[in-house]
């Protein structure tokens, strides 16, 4: 195998763990452990900074996929889970506990318009699978409107709401999920103004409503800013043309707040808020529990109403999950981490905005608080993707002690998510190590 061939006084630690791993686990997850060109194996972390098994430290610019919220292995967190350990791990969804009503409760109070009900499970999919699911059910219609871009989970419903072929697998997909016209206004038709851009996508939806559905849908689903299609920001009047249409063929909204709640994008708790609309269903997971395991399903009261049978998560509500997720919140709230957002996102902006202006082959930073995209392309006026630049400017990046994102359909998109407390002086310090990476692969 392999591991016959790795010499032991040469072999790094990182190297001996990827291939116990390839032999432990599928194939496909080794392929994903890749952090640009190299794996990198994780050894411990705290705050905003993470150490390698190697010795090297790196200040965290994308917390494990916009999931560690509030600081790897924060005090307040880890305490409150670790006492609730103490009480009582596990009871199932059988038995009421209070801090699961508590947990609800303070979602409900944060969460915008009449959001009320809860349904928690494991993940961002599962939460999700729930939304829909719940959709279906109010409305008695089965099609779900969604965006092109859009990544919404692995399950088999969410790989097809998903709309990135390379996230799509299996080959058992719904059939009633219809794709629209994302409302990418940095790649519109040559020639089209933004606002007619605006005006053509929501003809679009109009046009797939007339021609490939009765009339009539369960719901329209997207995220305020698309996350893996690459920090995609949807246009300030998109949600609320979008909102009636969907209302007048019978659905609801469904509001994908996986990546982007909990005061990501600065100014409010949820990134929709930012579009002034309230929808009927909204979803969240990743940032809600610092790193925890959990999905929530927030739905106004009728909608929670229509879901009747026997349904429950087994470890969907868990004790410790609940003691997590109430304690990242609370955390989240005592330091009003969507006001940081703001303040430390507006210093990332700027940064970004002035090292555009150096290097014609940023095509275009997209930014929204701590939610901040450059995509990256070729100098050959067209706007044509440049992946390659994009992994060796993750490289550079990760050369000099900075951790990082990248995405988009084309993969050319840089994805920088700090945590929502991150310090002045560790943004300072992420700008430069930025900048210092822009500078190695111009």
């Amino acid at each position: 195998m392999a591991t016959a061939t790795l010499d032991p006084k040469t072999t790094t630690k990182t190297q001996e763990l990827l291939e116990r791993q390839k032999k432990a686990l599928f194939p496909a997850v080794s392929k994903m452990m890749y952090y640009g060109d190299e794996p990198l194996a994780v050894s411990h972390a705290k705050n905003q900074y993470l150490w390698d098994v190697e010795g090297n430290k790196y200040l965290d610019f994308f917390g494990g996929i916009l999931t560690v919220s509030v600081g790897h292995a924060n005090d307040e967190v880890t305490n409150a889970t670790i006492e609730q350990l103490k009480k009582v791990q596990h009871t199932s969804a059988l038995y009421m506990n209070e801090i699961v009503i508590k947990t609800a409760e303070k979602i409900a109070k944060i969460t915008p318009g009449r959001l009320q009900s809860c349904f928690f499970t494991n993940s961002g999919s599962e939460a999700n699978e729930t939304a829909i699911m719940a959709a279906r059910m109010y409305t008695g219609n089965t099609d779900i409107v969604a965006l092109r871009h859009a990544y919404s989970g692995r399950t088999s419903t969410t790989m097809s709401v998903t709309a990135h072929g390379t996230w799509r697998m299996g080959g058992v997909f719904d059939g009633y999920i219809k794709h629209v016209r994302n409302p990418y206004t940095y790649r519109r038709p040559t020639g089209m103004s933004e606002e007619q851009f605006l005006d053509f996508c929501v003809a679009e939806v109009e046009e797939v409503l007339a021609t490939v559905t009765s009339g009539k849908v369960a719901a329209f689903m997207a995220e305020p800013i698309q996350g893996v299609g690459g920090f995609i920001v949807a246009p300030k009047e998109y949600f609320k043309r979008i909102q009636p249409i969907i209302k007048a063929a019978g659905g609801v909204m469904i509001i994908d707040e996986v990546q982007t709640g909990w005061g990501r994008t600065g100014k409010y708790w949820c990134g929709v808020e930012h579009w002034d609309i309230e929808p009927e269903i909204m979803v969240f997971a990743k940032s809600i529990a610092n790193g925890g395991a959990v999905g929530c399903t927030i739905t106004t009261p009728e909608v929670a109403e229509a879901v009747q049978g026997l349904t429950l998560s087994t470890f969907g509500g868990n004790p410790v999950a609940m003691a997590t997720t109430l304690a990242s919140i609370e955390y989240m709230e005592k330091n009003k981490v969507w006001e940081n957002a703001e303040i430390q996102g507006g210093k990332l902006r700027s940064f970004l905005e002035s090292e555009q202006k150096k290097y014609p082959w940023i095509g275009d930073v997209r930014r929204m608080g701590l939610m901040q995209g450059m995509e990256l392309i070729s100098t050959d006026g067209k706007k044509t993707p440049d992946k390659n630049r994009a992994n060796a400017f993750l490289n550079a990046a990760r050369k000099r002690k900075l951790l990082i994102g990248k995405g988009g359909l084309y993969g050319n998109v840089i994805r920088i998510s700090p945590h929502l407390n991150v310090s002045s002086d560790d943004m300072t310090a992420g700008c430069q190590l930025l900048g210092e990476a822009l500078a190695d692969v111009a």
